[in-house]
């Protein structure tokens, strides 16, 4: 008997770093896995370049336009070139990851603020999608996405918050999206957050080369791991795989409607 498995999405990866394995055995895992789509986030002007190529080269792979905020103090004038290079929009679906991280803080707060709320701007003069990345930074996210306006499609990538973080997230309009960290025993909160979601606003991601699952935790995270997410989700939600697949297909393309189209 032939093994279905069901069509996902991973809606956040990092494609241009698979730690040393082929990109093509990465693409051929994510297929045989049931993944049909993939959104290759850039963090900077070299990575977001390498992700439109990546794009332009393999069906099924999109790219984003970005400056993470590690990365906030190169300034937003190097990627704003890419969404004025029509040929590099043909790949591009979502502006970020853009953001706070005040875990690490590589960049100053100020120069966060600034950068993530040029980004936010972005994505309200081209229409597109905005993906956010948030370490502990809770207050100042809501504070610049309020001060902003929030995009009508807007991407809490990699969400590690609790129910109350979910609700906040949930009540200015915004997808949730799942990594392997939900998978962790550890992560109770995010569990419950999970089970709160409503299934049009849950996507599932690997943050690969970040982040790998359980049963794959402590090795090198690739697209063909969010099967593992959407199992451990699917069940903690008390739903058959196949319905939740279904759901987070549909959600992410809502979030990024260029994948309902091409």
């Amino acid at each position: 008997m032939t093994d279905q498995r069901p069509e996902l999405i991973d809606s956040h990866c990092h494609l241009y770093d698979t730690r040393g394995v082929a990109l093509d055995d990465v693409l051929a895992a994510a297929r045989a896995a049931g993944i049909v789509q993939m959104v290759n986030v850039g963090c900077d002007e070299a990575t977001t370049r390498a992700a439109i190529e990546i794009a332009a080269a393999h069906d099924g792979v999109y790219a984003t336009v970005g400056l993470h905020p590690h990365e906030a103090v190169h300034g937003i004038d190097t990627i704003v070139p890419f969404l004025d290079d029509p040929a590099a929009m043909a790949q591009v679906v979502a502006i970020g990851e853009a953001g706070f991280d005040l875990y690490y803080e590589h960049s100053p707060r100020d120069v966060q603020a600034e950068v993530f709320a040029a980004q936010i701007q972005l994505a309200h003069e081209r229409h597109l999608p905005l993906v956010i990345h948030t370490r502990d930074a809770w207050a100042d996210t809501f504070d610049v996405l309020d001060a902003e306006g929030v995009p009508e499609r807007t991407i809490f990538h990699c969400f590690t918050g609790g129910p109350a973080e979910a609700r906040g997230c949930l009540d200015r309009g915004a997808f949730l999206s799942f990594s392997g960290i939900v998978t962790f025993t550890t992560a109770v909160d995010l569990q419950a957050a999970a089970r709160l979601c409503p299934a049009d606003r849950l996507l599932i991601e690997t943050d690969s080369p970040y982040l790998a699952p359980v049963p794959r935790r402590g090795r090198p995270n690739q697209p063909a791991f969010v099967s593992h997410v959407a199992q451990f989700v699917a069940d903690l939600r008390d739903v058959p795989l196949d319905a939740f697949a279904a759901a987070t297909v549909e959600a992410t393309r809502a979030a990024f409607p260029a994948l309902a189209t091409s």
